[in-house]
């Protein structure tokens, strides 16, 4: 045995990483290198590398051998021992070579003999043989075996001497190593594990030589002697005399390959719980399965599920078909091969599963299976399924899992696990597991799939209380955007109008409803019949959202006395209620808690609307204030929710800004200029531009985006009189008014708009207040309107067959399109709206 190795106080623990690579470059003195002959060969046993210790057994020098043929130096043929193949295919081989000396005389050498995996950068063999294995045993080896059986509580034992060299092995060793001690005498550890193991360990034992301090590491490998990967606990210790001198190193290890696995699956299953199920997407969820178990479990997972589910909107407990083939829809896939290569069905595809199919008897019996390729009923599905059994062919699979996906007692649909890489086969721990993870993810899958029909139905529901269709205007050209929040958010109650309003004027709307889901989509319905309801009787703007208001107000009392903890008391709302008219150009604003209009003006600037702050819908009950601005003809009124100008990362004030300067730029309107003219830009396009740019790819909240352009009616389409208070005044007012419809190539409508006029003047004079005033619109329809500084409003009556009056009124309704009543500031108005016929 080599010298000892003494441990004074000088010495220092090598925990450094500075430390540890000085170890490094004195592991080469510490073990001697040219007490063992390494040889390195290519593929074609050329040699590539020669030490000291080759030549000091063979005698040759390294540059006469290096490119020589291996096979050169064989004083006779390797040894076969019961019909060993070729030395290509194996990973190791050991036993005696009988070698020529450069002298000429014959050498016995005992050889270990390791193949490198092609690709690896490392020449293809490493031959090993021991120099001092033929040195006898100094009587102190005796003291270290028992010594290392005392001080040590490992089964698996090997005893080195200060050089790093095997001296003695334990059966233990032997077994699982697959060599006998002999066969290791004399070799170092990176010798007999030619890994990356064995060259930790043979650092780790250098650095217990030189502080006195155990190591512990812990490796997972596959080691000679076992037909698996195993998880190892090694220990390297001193081995002291008497004195407390260092005689040697003894080297443990104790496979805890269960406890190792016991811990993977916990990880696994804790991984699983924070990374299944984040979000309410059924897609998404099952992908999140696979991420998880590929390539920890398997080597390939796919998640299926019935068919017979995609339709349905309550799944039944049972709802496997009652005899002939499985449907299975492919939802997710996860390999640990890029693209999938092993699927034979893609996702979103259907495939057919027959009886004695893995996945149809796993879920009949509704319990998870295993299986290896060769067993008979697997075999018997494989040769009815020529797509799949070539697959396992070309992939090497040897084992597979199926486990039932079952929530709530409702089979889902099952997943596959598959190996194919990882060449050990799946035990019942694993099949354990497996049920474990698709029992946490069947309970997501499930409530995404609950999620999504309600979101549908709620998606559903809002979208048909929305606007199909927005009517064409006189006043205003319009476009819209309607946008659902994020799949992980439920629908929420943004809403938009365009109500057509007397007088060719128009009313926008948007409303924001609080909360979100099926509650929220029906009080969006409710607000929006109830604005257009009142905007139908003509109150002004801020009149509206004081009614508005107060119907919110009643809407959270009757939920509050209602059952459900969802609804109670959560009825709010926002609202901003906009008039245009285009025959003055006025536009009137009013806003209940709602983001400011924005108003883009023909010649590019932009500028937020001042409305006076006010609360939402059905906090405060307190009076609205309208505002009231004139417009050039041509601008562009933009109406919004706050879902377009607010997000997570990013504040109001920021959002409001980046709207304005994208309302701002003429390329992203659209503008252009020729001659000095603006060019009018696309509404829809000015929408998706500001959409794009504004929201993220799955909005966190609903939203409602409404863009007008105003018009204006040509002073030439409008005719006013002042009529006096005088009933002799109403024939004058039909010549008038004749002579104006001539003028405007009407003379079809001269009839009824002559009987129109002569009816509503007359009663302006005899039931009214002066100022009266008469004023004929004409555009797309012809209105008639009459104003007058009353407040009482005329109605219809059922005149009695002697009754002299009470008819006139109705005639007008009989003969006209629309008719009806709006108050004014003073007095009122009574309009008549005829439809023209085309020329």
């Amino acid at each position: 045995m080599e010298q000892p190795v003494t441990v004074g106080r000088a010495t220092r623990p090598l925990g450094t990483e500075s430390e540890a690579s000085e170890a490094l470059a004195d592991l080469g003195d510490l073990v001697g290198e040219s007490l063992t002959a390494r040889v390195t060969l290519d593929e074609q046993g050329r040699v590539t590398g020669w030490n000291t210790g080759a030549e000091r057994l063979l005698g040759y020098p390294a540059r006469q051998m290096t490119g020589r043929r291996a096979a050169d130096l064989l004083a006779e043929p390797i040894p076969v021992r019961g019909g060993l193949p070729t030395l290509a295919g194996l990973p190791r081989w050991n036993g005696d070579v009988a070698l020529r000396h450069q002298d000429g005389r014959k050498l016995t050498v005992r050889v270990l003999a390791h193949h490198r995996a092609p690709g690896t950068g490392a020449p293809a063999w490493l031959l090993l043989s021991a120099l001092t294995r033929g040195q006898p045993r100094p009587a102190l080896d005796e003291s270290l075996v028992s010594w290392s059986f005392t001080q040590s509580p490992c089964c698996t034992l090997a005893i080195y001497d200060t050089r790093l060299r095997l001296r003695r092995a334990n059966e233990g060793m032997e077994r699982t190593m697959a060599l006998t001690e002999e066969e290791m005498l004399g070799l170092r550890v990176s010798e007999i594990v030619d890994s990356e193991a064995g060259e930790r360990a043979e650092r780790s034992m250098a650095r217990v030589l030189r502080t006195g301090e155990p190591q512990y590491e812990e490796n997972y490998l596959r080691a000679p002697g076992e037909n698996r990967e195993h998880a190892w606990s090694v220990f390297e210790s001193a081995l002291r005399d008497a004195d407390g001198t260092i005689r040697g190193v003894c080297l443990s290890a104790h496979d805890m390959t269960e406890q190792f696995w016991a811990r993977k699956r916990l990880q696994l299953i804790a991984e699983a719980g924070r990374r299944i199920g984040g979000t309410l997407d059924v897609t998404r969820t099952a992908q999140e399965l696979t991420d998880v178990t590929v390539p920890d479990l398997a080597d390939f997972v796919s998640v299926d599920l019935l068919a017979a589910l995609d339709d349905t909107p309550e799944p039944p407990a049972r709802a496997l078909p009652a005899d002939g083939p499985l449907m299975l829809r492919r939802v997710a896939v996860g390999s640990v091969a890029p693209g999938a290569p092993e699927a034979v069905v893609a996702p979103g595809e259907v495939d057919s599963y027959p009886e004695g199919s893995a996945p149809y008897e796993s879920l009949r019996a509704g319990r998870a299976t295993l299986h290896e390729v060769t067993d008979t009923a697997f075999t018997a599905w494989l040769a009815h399924d020529p797509a799949r059994a070539e697959r396992v062919r070309a992939f090497g699979i040897h084992s597979v899992m199926t486990v039932p996906l079952v929530a709530r007692g409702t089979t889902l649909g099952v997943v596959f696990f598959v190996r194919y890489r990882n060449p050990d086969t799946f035990r019942h721990d694993d099949l354990v597991l497996a049920g474990e993870l698709a029992a946490r993810a069947a309970v997501s899958i499930d409530n995404a799939r609950r999620y999504s029909r309600e979101r549908a139905t709620a998606v559903t529901l809002q979208r048909s209380l929305l606007p199909q269709r927005l009517p064409r205007q006189a006043a205003v050209e319009v476009a819209s955007r309607y946008l659902p929040a994020g799949g992980h958010v439920g629908v929420g109650g943004d809403w938009f109008d365009v109500i057509p309003l007397s007088g060719e004027r128009v009313a926008l709307v948007v409303g924001d409803v609080v909360g979100h889901g099926l509650h929220a989509s029906a009080t969006m319905g409710r607000l929006r019949t109830a604005v257009r309801t009142l905007a139908d009787i003509d109150l002004p703007c801020d009149e509206l959202l004081t009614h508005l208001d107060d119907l919110v107000a009643r809407l959270s009392v009757e939920e509050e006395g209602g059952e459900g903890a969802e609804t109670s008391g959560d009825v709010g709302a926002t609202c901003l209620y906009a008039v245009y008219d285009p025959v003055s150009r006025r536009c009137c604003f009013a806003g209940a808690g709602h983001p400011a209009p924005a108003v883009v003006r023909p010649d590019g600037s932009v500028e937020l609307m001042d409305i006076p702050a006010a609360p939402p819908l059905g906090v405060a009950s307190l009076p609205y204030e309208a505002t009231e601005v004139v417009l050039p003809e041509g601008s562009l009124l933009v109406l919004y929710t706050n879902g377009l100008i607010e997000d997570r990362g990013r504040d109001l004030d920021a959002g409001v800004h980046r709207l304005r300067e994208l309302l701002a730029l003429p390329q992203a309107l659209g503008f252009a200029r020729a001659g000095g003219t603006p060019l009018a830009p696309s509404l829809d396009a000015l929408c998706d531009t500001v959409l794009a740019d504004l929201l993220p790819q799955r909005p966190a909240d609903d939203v409602a985006l409404l863009v007008a352009r105003t018009r204006a009616l040509d002073a030439s389409q409008v005719a006013t009189w002042a009529v006096p208070d005088d009933p002799s005044a109403v024939a004058q007012t039909r010549k008038d008014v004749v002579a104006q419809l001539e003028r405007w190539g009407l003379s079809d409508a001269v009839f009824v708009t002559e009987l129109v006029v002569s009816e509503l003047v007359t009663n302006a004079i005899r039931h009214a207040q002066p100022p009266i005033q008469l004023r004929l619109i004409h555009d797309n329809t012809l209105i008639c309107e009459v104003s007058d500084g009353g407040n009482t409003a005329p109605h219809l009556r059922r005149a009695r067959t002697y009754d002299e009056g009470g008819r006139g009124l109705l005639l007008v309704a009989q003969l006209t399109g629309r008719w009806g009543t709006r108050q004014g500031a003073w007095g009122k108005t009574i309009w008549a709206e005829q439809t023209l016929s085309l020329q």
